[in-house]
């Protein structure tokens, strides 16, 4: 059996960091959004006595990323054969265009489209897999919903999905053509007072209401927060001048994405967006004209064969 994937890209409309746990991992608190930029996935099964995978990886990223064990897609096709103790030759084909060390979640994104596409095909729950998702990566987990907006607590892995209003704004997404450590990013975190986390989280309350009510773009501007901007922007100065540039050209809604580099703008329409994208191509960045994915937000397209379930 075969099955392609789209493996949607996200941003976070909202972040705080609420604590650290023992392990330490930090906690959050997050409004998660897909995007219709994404990677395409192909993952072809076949029966076997012995499992055995290969990894194609094309596209217009695809020369960043490894063709090998280390991948996450790799990774998460052993970790499903494994956790239901099944064997197969799989052949992933990876098509990759979500810049990578962006805080765009592609390649949790690409984990979860093989857990989803493997699920299709031996007839699994994704959800499921939440704890296994998360051993893979914090944000895995997110990609195994069909959901577009979620919120997310713990480290990332306790979501529950927004259901959206049919008014949503367009997105202007900047990438600077540079790579952000999320490592590093966490490492330099001083975690924010306690009030200040409450009152954060009120806001984060009121941003679940906007999506949810289609509340016009001028209240989401004033709702979107990011903790670790302030861990990002004075040390890559590239994400900081990408984000200021955006800021001045659209005078709307700007926020560095997940811990970064990518940046986004939240604006009216469609011609918004193309019009704040024109203005940049001149910087030295990649610029990204998006939607919100409609739900479901990933589909699956299957070509059916001979295969014993």
């Amino acid at each position: 059996m075969k099955i392609t994937r789209f493996c949607p890209a996200k941003i976070n409309l909202f972040l705080e960091v609420t604590g650290r746990q023992s392990n330490g991992y930090h906690t959050l608190a997050t409004l998660f959004a897909k995007i219709n930029l994404g990677d395409m996935l192909t993952v072809e099964v076949t029966p076997a006595p012995e499992t055995n995978i290969f990894l194609q990886v094309t596209g217009s990223r695809g020369k960043y990323i490894p063709a090998s064990s280390h991948n996450l897609a790799w990774k998460a096709a052993q970790a499903f054969l494994d956790y239901y103790h099944i064997t197969a030759h799989i052949h992933l084909t990876l098509e990759k265009n979500i810049p990578t060390g962006a805080g765009l979640g592609g390649g949790s994104s690409d984990a979860a489209g093989v857990l989803t596409a493997l699920c299709e095909i031996f007839d699994k729950n994704p959800l499921d897999l939440i704890e296994l998702a998360t051993t893979l990566g914090a944000d895995v987990a997110l990609f195994l919903y069909p959901n577009t907006f979620l919120k997310g607590e713990g480290i990332g892995e306790k979501l529950t999905p927004i259901p959206a209003g049919k008014v949503l704004p367009s997105v202007v997404l900047v990438y600077p053509n540079t790579a952000v450590s999320t490592k590093d990013v966490f490492s330099r975190l001083q975690l924010p007072p306690q009030e200040e986390i409450l009152t954060n989280l009120a806001k984060l309350d009121k941003l679940v209401h906007a999506v949810q009510c289609g509340i016009a773009l001028p209240e989401w501007g004033q709702l979107l927060f990011n903790r670790l901007e302030e861990q990002v922007l004075p040390f890559v100065p590239a994400v900081k001048d990408s984000l200021e540039v955006l800021q001045n050209i659209c005078k709307g809604s700007c926020r560095m994405s997940g811990s970064g580099s990518s940046v986004f703008a939240l604006v009216g329409t469609d011609q918004d967006a193309r019009n704040i994208a024109a203005k940049m191509q001149y910087t030295k960045t990649q610029v990204f004209t998006v939607e919100f994915c409609k739900e479901p937000a990933h589909a699956s397209y299957r070509n059916e064969s001979s295969f014993n379930k």
